[in-house]
């Protein structure tokens, strides 16, 4: 699972610095990461305090640091 995990933070890492901000919604539509392991690395991300949330109108937007 955790590998699973580090992968899809990897994947989310980079389409963020690709992309720049995103919503969890957009990010989770265009990289085919299941919701659950865009959340669980979100987190991991979080932890390694690699990642940036912030509510913009009712959508978390994500932006690395």
């Amino acid at each position: 699972m955790s590998n699973t995990i580090g992968d899809a933070a990897g994947i989310i890492w980079q389409y963020l610095d690709k992309n720049g901000p995103s919503s969890v919604n957009k990010v989770t539509t265009e990289t085919g990461i299941n919701r659950n392991d865009v959340q669980r690395a979100i987190g991991w991300l979080s932890k390694e305090d690699k990642l940036s949330i912030e509510m913009v109108g009712r959508a978390e937007t994500l932006s690395l640091k």
